[in-house]
């Protein structure tokens, strides 16, 4: 990767950074015009992710090194906090318009950047690079003032060393993450959760799960927590997790919780299709073949819970090949879409080891373990709790037991990121050859960081995929 200033005059022509920016005391300025190419380039592929991602860290115009970078991050970033479309197009229309096309090279220098890398894989490289030599090129700039100082000073030394600690610390302090905050905004917010519960006995302080034993022990799933649903295949964590959804943008008494739904292994009319029958309890199978009257009760029914689903807060994305990346992109899109309605209340992911990893080449526990870590940031990030279905080993069938967190498959980072884990078993009277759950269904709270574990039981009722609270 190229770090001089010598670039050929079809990459500088009419922005190339001047002698007196490129150089002090006779020499180059640390940069990489390649890095920041690639870094413009990954904004191009995936300008919502990664421009997200740019400011995340902090990245300002200032930190790249040609001023015609400079003007094209600057629009990147423009057209992002308007919600505009980041294309090639939109940002050549818009400089354009601002009368900075051709300080920037022209379309030919936009179309030059905008092709540079084919995947956006190693964005987080190209922040970094570029963010990183601009902190560099900083501290030289600090450097080359003190020096200057040092020869000329004729005040007190104490002094002096106190305003280049100031100096330095002034370069290298937006490297540091403000999320260090005094006590006092927690503890408020702490205090809220505990008016909300001595005013409002009983009453739940997160997104309900429609299922009163496991609200009775979760009082709701609470916002920032990842929560894993696992089970062995054929269990019923889909339904289980697509009645939870449905508790929550569609509850028989309190607010609202707009949902969205990330299905890697569904189709979303086949979503549909069980959430209708599910919800309108109409056997499936009976359906499928036939059997419901066009003019009859069922079809009625049907027709009902459709009307209900349309006008549901219920958000479904059913991309097969989806990487953590782009995952979190389309949730942050929808959380800002929904801005007006207070955002996404509730996100469900169906499910984890489908994801698609960022790097094939390294080992499938890291690739399981950076989706984990993904999603439990985005819980953090949208303030939001987070329903991760996940598959279990087959240990559990082999030893004839109760599922346990060691069951969970391919990482052992699952486990520790959860703040609750869930697990669906098979009762022992489950049939063994054809994995067909039973009428009933055991709920394992194998992990809850802020409140009792247990087992509790659930009733199936298999004609219409449907999990309801436990009757004898």
């Amino acid at each position: 990767m190229s770090e001089t200033t010598d670039k050929p005059a079809a990459r500088q022509r009419g922005a190339g950074p001047s002698p007196a920016a490129g150089s002090l005391f006779g020499r180059d300025l640390p940069h990489s015009l390649d890095a920041e190419e690639y870094l413009l380039s990954c904004c191009f592929i995936d300008g919502t992710e990664t421009v997200g991602r740019c400011l995340e860290e902090k990245l300002s115009a200032k930190a790249f090194f040609a001023p015609s970078n400079q003007v094209i991050y600057d629009k990147l970033l423009d057209l992002y906090q308007r919600n505009l479309p980041i294309d090639v197009a939109v940002v050549a229309e818009e400089l354009k318009a601002a009368g900075q096309l051709d300080v920037v090279g022209g379309y030919a220098y936009l179309a030059q950047v905008s092709s540079r890398i084919p995947t956006t894989a190693q964005a987080t490289y190209f922040i970094e690079r570029v963010r990183d030599l601009h902190v560099l090129r900083e501290i030289i700039r600090a450097a080359g003032g003190i020096v200057e100082r040092s020869f000329q000073l004729d005040g007190s030394v104490d002094e002096f060393v106190d305003q280049v600690e100031k100096d330095i610390f002034a370069v290298t302090q937006e490297r540091v993450s403000d999320t260090i905050q005094h006590m006092k905004e927690p503890t408020r917010e702490a205090f809220k959760v505990i008016d909300k519960m001595l005013h409002h006995r009983g009453e739940l302080t997160g997104v309900p799960s429609g299922f009163k034993d496991l609200d009775q022990l979760t009082f709701g799933f609470q916002k920032q927590e990842m929560i894993i649903l696992a089970a062995r295949p054929s269990m019923g964590k889909t339904s289980f997790a697509l009645n939870i959804a449905e508790a929550a943008a569609m509850p028989k008494k309190g607010a609202v919780t707009p949902v969205l739904i990330f299905s890697l292994e569904m189709s979303a009319a086949q979503l549909a299709l069980r959430m209708l029958c599910s919800r309108a309890r109409v056997n499936m199978k009976l359906l499928r073949e036939g059997f419901v009257r066009q003019n009859g009760e069922e079809m009625k029914s049907l027709l009902a819970t459709a009307d209900e689903f349309s006008k549901s807060a219920i958000y479904i994305d059913d991309s097969s090949a989806l990487s953590i990346m782009q995952l979190r992109a389309k949730a942050r899109r929808i959380h800002a879409q929904l801005k007006d309605k207070g955002g996404l209340g509730f996100i469900v992911v169906d499910y984890l080891q489908l994801l698609s990893p960022t790097d094939p080449r390294v080992p499938r526990e890291q690739q399981v373990a950076e989706a984990s870590r993904g999603l439990k940031s985005l819980a953090k990030e949208l303030n939001v709790p987070v329903l991760v279905l996940s598959q279990l080993n087959r240990s559990s069938e082999k030893e004839n037991r109760t599922p346990k967190l060691a069951d969970l498959r391919e990482s052992g980072s699952i486990e520790q990121d959860a703040d609750v884990v869930l697990m669906l078993a098979r009762p022992k009277e489950a049939d063994e050859k054809f994995q067909v759950a039973a009428d009933s269904a055991e709920l394992i709270v194998a992990k809850q960081r802020n409140g009792p574990v247990g087992e509790l039981k659930l009733t199936f009722l298999r004609d219409i995929t449907r999990f309801e609270n436990f009757t004898q």
